[in-house]
């Protein structure tokens, strides 16, 4: 995850320079139910509004909960599916602010109503993550259900009105990059200060999907709107939180851009960078699913590295007998290609791998999705990046230029 805001700070106000230090436990996003009133195109779970066996029981969480505090770790996101399904889920919630934990709630917010809104009020949630996916018509296409768009907005609201800490989380694709201008729009209007920008990644039912994926172009596009808005944000004194995922070339894109913009600035931004160290899957984000596998991170869920039923939580995490593991948290990683060759693979850490072994089936290979060209990563001679268009899926990869 790429926390846009706090680079965008460090060119008016920056803060010294330190060793990368990684959190004594993984931030676990954990989807506690498969089940999802809604089937949305780019779901990475495949969930549909049916029971789904063998979940786990409210005291297998509990047990789990306590395991995962021993071992040091401190953030949980409760996802789904959509974990207000869950009847427990409350139940699940208290416990975990008890113990400490900095709890999230992920949901599509069509669910919460003045009932529900109670309920969520009462547990004090950390941050209430909410996605849109476009403007009415463009969201409900994206969630397969009309009216979606209107029943997220009345969550959001009921959300923003009792002062919850709440965000709009956004994943773009080829089908709703020119909508980004009016989430951001909607942000101002509604008076939300948190943003999560997601590229799409192809794990389930984005990986169907990934013939939708935006063009390199529109994503450096997305992105220098992103820089821009952010940086004006703080300049006007309304700042919001922007965060980006599932694409860390975000930071060393961010870097050409401060060098453009801010060329005193850039050397230290680069410092920073190094300091944040890109991406994280295995090493600081760790993903529990709805039966109780455990995944490197949730894109990963074909990949399941063993059940917390059969195994401590902290015992699987710590075990690199698993060859995906065991390069995950190796630094640098065993990457290849172009993301090998990167004179940048310390801002990015080789990026998330799961696009490059749904590809190419080697984890290690070069990521399909760096919009970045041969220059910006200091490659010499030009191979063509590889992009995926809305044509390519049927034809293999497409190279772009």
């Amino acid at each position: 995850m790429f926390r846009m805001t706090a680079m965008i700070n460090e060119l008016d106000a920056p803060t010294p320079v330190g060793p990368r230090r990684d959190p004594p436990g993984p931030v676990v996003i954990w989807n506690l139910i498969r089940r999802c009133n809604l089937t949305c195109k780019h779901c990475y779970s495949i969930s549909a509004d049916t029971d789904f066996p063998g979940e786990l029981s409210t005291g297998e969480i509990f047990s789990v909960m306590d395991d995962l505090k021993k071992f040091g770790v401190r953030a949980l996101i409760l996802s789904g599916g959509e974990p207000l399904l869950r009847p427990d889920i409350f139940d699940i919630s208290h416990r975990a602010k008890e113990m400490g934990f900095y709890v999230g709630l992920s949901t599509n917010g069509t669910l919460i109503d003045e009932d529900r809104i109670t309920g969520i009020a009462a547990v004090g949630y950390d941050y209430v993550g909410i996605s849109i996916d476009g403007i009415r018509q463009t969201h409900d296409r994206f969630r397969r259900r009309q009216g979606a768009f209107d029943a997220s907005m009345g969550g959001i609201r009921l959300c923003r009105d009792l002062g919850l800490k709440l965000g709009l989380r956004f994943t773009m694709t080829v089908d709703n990059q020119a909508e980004l201008p009016a989430i951001l729009d909607l942000l101002d209007a509604e008076g939300i200060d948190r943003f999560y920008f997601s590229h799409l990644n192809y794990a389930g039912r984005g990986n169907h999907n990934r013939k939708d994926d935006a063009y390199f172009e529109a994503t450096r596009r997305a992105m220098d709107l992103l820089f821009e808005r952010c940086l004006e944000d703080r300049r006007r004194g309304t700042p919001k939180e922007i965060v980006t995922g599932n694409n860390d070339a975000d930071g060393v894109y961010f870097l050409h851009w401060v060098g453009k913009n801010f060329p005193d600035r850039a050397d230290h931004i680069r410092a920073k960078l190094v300091q944040w160290g890109g991406n994280a899957s295995g090493v600081n984000v760790a993903n529990i699913d709805n039966v109780g596998e455990v995944h490197p991170d949730t894109m990963w869920w074909h990949h399941g590295l063993g059940n917390v039923r059969k195994r401590p939580f902290s015992e699987i995490w710590s075990d690199i007998s698993d060859p995906l593991m065991a390069g995950l948290k190796q630094r640098p990683r065993p990457v290849k290609g172009r993301c090998g060759d990167c004179r940048h693979l310390d801002i990015c850490g080789g990026n998330t791998r799961v696009r490059a072994e749904r590809i190419t089936g080697d984890p290690w290979a070069e990521d399909p999705a760096c919009y970045l060209s041969d220059d910006e990563i200091g490659l010499a001679g030009g191979r063509d990046r590889v992009a995926i268009t809305p044509f390519s899926a049927s034809r293999g990869l497409r190279r772009a230029g």
